[in-house]
């Protein structure tokens, strides 16, 4: 098994790296977001999960081990393979599927992952006890996620792809809580984007 990698980005692409490591180069299946944080010819370490199928081998790579260790327990959950559970972690931070499955909030996972009503009530059934959250911080923590499936849903309302609304929450600062400043701040973005 082929638990990490280190070594240097020679492409990327928005879900896939090049990671030539010793003259190897191994194509790793990559979060957007940790796309757009490598940069071609400089040093990675990526945390990897190898899937080895009958017609395939395929790397998963991650910056922490946190999103490495959130990804193999949503493969667990039967009907969610590697690419789903990459995908879900695309559009919602470990952080925030934590803070979703802690408060027991399907909806935020309907909404933000974009994945359908039973599988995010199988996550949440499975991933109760296992993703653990800060017990202080449930009760934010479930405001922070309505909030972000909120302004997902203004958003989306307002015309705005699905997609180009996750994108834009996604860069708006973590201390921005309220529906309608992640709303106004994602708007800026958009607006800025599209000129």
């Amino acid at each position: 098994m082929i638990s990490s990698l280190s070594g240097t980005v020679r492409q990327k692409d928005l879900n896939t790296l090049v990671v030539d490591v010793g003259g190897v180069g191994y194509k790793v299946l990559v979060s957007t977001d940790t796309a757009l944080e490598a940069t071609p010819s400089s040093p990675i370490f990526l945390w990897t999960h190898m899937v080895v199928r009958e017609n395939a081998i395929e790397l998963f790579g991650f910056l922490d081990r946190e999103s490495l260790e959130t990804f193999e327990l949503l493969i667990t959950i039967s009907g969610i393979g590697p690419r789903t559970a990459l995908n879900i972690l695309n559009v919602a931070s470990t952080a925030m599927l934590r803070q979703a499955v802690a408060s027991e909030d399907t909806s935020y996972l309907t909404r933000v992952s974009g994945i359908g009503k039973k599988n995010a009530e199988k996550i949440v059934l499975e991933l109760k006890d296992k993703l653990k959250g800060a017990k202080g911080d449930i009760s934010l923590s479930s405001a922070h996620a309505k909030a972000e499936g909120d302004a997902l849903e203004a958003l989306v309302s307002l015309g705005y792809s699905e997609r180009d609304a996750r994108d834009a929450l996604k860069k708006v600062p973590k201390d921005v809580v309220s529906a309608s400043e992640r709303v106004k701040a994602a708007l800026k973005l958009l607006s800025t984007s599209r000129d």
